[in-house]
């Protein structure tokens, strides 16, 4: 399998270029469906450890199943296979574009990518024949419940707010359950997010209004004050099986967009910037004001950095007893 590593506000992305078999399906969706029945063996190895670790991430390109796109992706995680990834878009970009999978033009070059919860088009700055950012405007993201409560086993009564920004997130003030959006309490909001997360599933049913794949809550995201003045706040997501986002996580932004203009504080075409846990930051902005399944909902531009890391090739070695991939948290 041959992979292009590299990292988005930090958090890893490890593309699959080849070596893995195209899933059967004529969407992303039903590619994922496939993927999750019959691939789950090379995500495991992609991911897991000795090639991977805990908190690793990446996606595997495949062939565009929408008009107007250039290629496709399935995201892959500690866990599974995700439905949306802001930073894998961003990084995949740039790896496509950089390494020359896809022809790159200046000043700008488009890409349309298909992901198992949509079409999304992402534009690559380009300069010096490199991509120096990328911006991407995500699918339709809205708010499913503002305000709601949930007992937590150990916290207490925990509010939150439900929002769907490619994945479903719950959205926590970090200050309510006594920490704070640093490296300082990163095992602490793994630990939170964990609880919080197990509590939301087991209080609700969590439904999309168009396919039923995506019904399912994929995080939760501790939000809490920027360290930067200039910058609107810090975004820390906790998803999949503990996994820390050492990004703002593309899908959780567009998801804090969703959720301030409900409120009123966010207008179209205003944009806020966010921190990550390492301080790295994304751009979002109300691109536009929709409806999508019978709910109020708004089109985010996100926008952000991705770096190369490097190529590798690896090997499957039957003779490996721990090859298969295994984790320690």
């Amino acid at each position: 399998m041959i992979v292009v590593d590299s990292h988005a506000g930090g958090e890893p992305f490890r593309v699959v270029i080849s070596g893995v078999p195209e899933p059967e399906g004529d969407t992303v969706l039903e590619r994922r469906r496939f993927a999750e029945s019959h691939l789950d063996h090379l995500r495991r190895i992609l991911m897991w450890e000795p090639r991977g670790h805990a908190d690793m991430y990446g996606g595997i390109i495949g062939s565009p199943t929408t008009e107007g796109s250039d290629l496709s992706v399935l995201f892959i995680h500690n866990d599974g296979f995700s439905t949306m990834c802001g930073h894998g878009i961003i990084a995949l970009t740039k790896v496509a574009l950089d390494s020359g999978i896809l022809p790159i033009t200046e000043p700008e070059t488009t890409v349309g990518i298909d992901t198992p919860a949509g079409q999304v088009i992402a534009i690559a700055s380009v300069s010096g024949g490199v991509v120096r950012g990328v911006r991407f405007r995500n699918v339709p993201s809205f708010v499913l419940e503002l305000d709601a409560r949930v007992e937590v086993p150990g916290l207490g009564e925990v509010g939150y707010d439900l929002a769907f920004g490619g994945a479903f997130y719950a959205y926590v003030d970090v200050a309510a359950v006594g920490l704070t959006c640093t490296p300082a309490d990163a095992s602490r909001l793994i630990e939170m997010g964990r609880l919080i997360k197990k509590a939301v599933n087991a209080s609700r049913e969590i439904r999309h209004p168009v396919e039923d794949d995506l019904g399912f809550l994929y995080g939760v995201i501790f939000v809490g004050p920027a360290k930067d003045p200039s910058h609107h706040s810090r975004n820390v997501c906790v998803f999949a099986e503990g996994e820390l986002d050492r990004s703002p996580t593309g899908t959780g932004v567009s998801g804090r967009l969703a959720i301030h203009h409900a409120r009123g504080e966010l207008a179209p075409g205003e944009t806020i910037v966010v921190e990550s846990i390492v301080g790295s930051t994304f751009t979002g902005t109300v691109a536009e004001v929709t409806e999508f399944g019978g709910y109020p909902a708004v089109i985010p531009e996100i926008g952000g950095e991705a770096h190369i890391l490097g190529r590798s090739e690896y090997w499957i070695d039957p003779e490996d007893r721990l090859g298969d991939g295994f984790l320690l948290r």
